[in-house]
């Protein structure tokens, strides 16, 4: 499997990574036995990013990946994260470390490569939801303690809040990754977007991550399985997931993925989420894409998708066309 390098860490990570999210439910919800050998499947495809946090299953993804982790020692890496509740300023150092050490002892390491903030981040703090002046003076010197403490290698975001804020953030060249919401339904991280566009508009998010040499870890690549086209749910995995950065809701989301069909009767791709995914990789800012998985079926399926590489020019035009009808209706 192709790897590309995860902007300025050096790590050479796979182009697919692995989710250990809710949404596919496997790392969260599965058996012990299915775990293991969908963790061995991912590193026999090439997969070598691991991705996990603290909320999926209130700890259980964490501790069910560690207990995989210790029986394996995989060459392998791996990221998680922290979602503050409101937090005191002054408080935020002590709660950032309090989290990853909880996070450290679910997954038996001592260390993570990566460490990510997963609050929203915006103009002005609200609750949970924090400013781009709290992100930059107390978040980010908060995780350079932890690395100097050999806790993390290195540290990122989720890209999700208000997108001027991110921008100011990514433009700081504070953080060393970023997790974007870049899909079918929402090309806007990658490339400018009419203003009627329904859906967040990101600013070409991927212009600032660029020049900040972030890597970039797509997330919502199947806009949380509203991709497939079908609201049915696999037992495992979560029930749908409110949209990020998409529309109004999910059964929207569904609505408009079906808009995206002729590219399989067009003959460039074998299904939406195949031309999802590969939609993805063709933006040279992408370093990896993580999917979530029920199923061994699931987590082959996405590595052949990626080792078919990106779509082919012809069809990311035609999914302009595809886009450039959406302008206008309603989020």
């Amino acid at each position: 499997m192709e790897q590309r390098r995860l902007g300025r860490t050096g790590l050479n990570v796979s182009l697919l990574g692995f989710g250990c999210g809710a949404v596919g439910g496997l790392m969260v919800n599965g058996e012990p036995a299915d775990q293991e050998r969908a963790v061995w499947q991912a590193l026999e495809l090439g997969i070598n990013y691991f991705d996990t946090a603290q909320q999926y299953g209130n700890g259980r993804s964490e501790t069910n990946l560690g207990r995989v982790f210790k029986s394996m020692r995989p060459n392998a890496h791996v990221g998680t994260k922290v979602r503050l509740p409101p937090t005191e300023p002054g408080k935020i150092g002590e709660a950032i470390a309090a989290s990853l050490e909880a996070s450290l002892k679910r997954l038996q390491m001592e260390r993570v490569d990566l460490f990510q903030f997963h609050n929203a981040i915006v103009d002005k703090t609200n609750g949970g939801n924090f400013a781009v002046e709290t992100v930059l003076d107390e978040v980010v010197p908060a995780f350079e303690r932890l690395r100097s403490q050999g806790k993390c290698r290195f540290f990122g975001i989720t890209a999700v809040g208000e997108s001027a804020a991110l921008n100011r953030v990514a433009d700081a060249r504070a953080f060393d990754t970023a997790q974007v919401s870049y899909n079918l339904l929402n090309p806007s991280p990658g490339e400018s977007v009419p203003a009627e566009y329904p859906a967040q508009d990101f600013a070409n998010l991927l212009r600032h991550t660029q020049g900040a040499d972030m890597g970039v870890i797509v997330i919502r690549v199947l806009a949380g399985g509203a991709l497939s086209g079908t609201e049915e749910r696999h037992p495992l995995g979560s029930p749908p997931p409110a949209p990020i950065g998409s529309g109004s809701s999910y059964t929207t989301d569904i609505d408009r993925a079906r808009r995206f069909e002729p590219l399989v009767r067009e003959g460039f791709a074998d299904s939406v989420i195949e031309a999802s995914i590969r939609y993805v990789i063709a933006h040279q800012a992408v370093s990896t894409v993580l999917v979530g998985y029920s199923t061994m079926e699931h987590l082959k399926y996405a590595a052949q998708a990626v080792n078919k590489g990106p779509l082919p020019a012809a069809a990311l035009d035609r999914i302009r066309q595809i886009q450039h009808n959406l302008t206008g209706e309603p989020r």
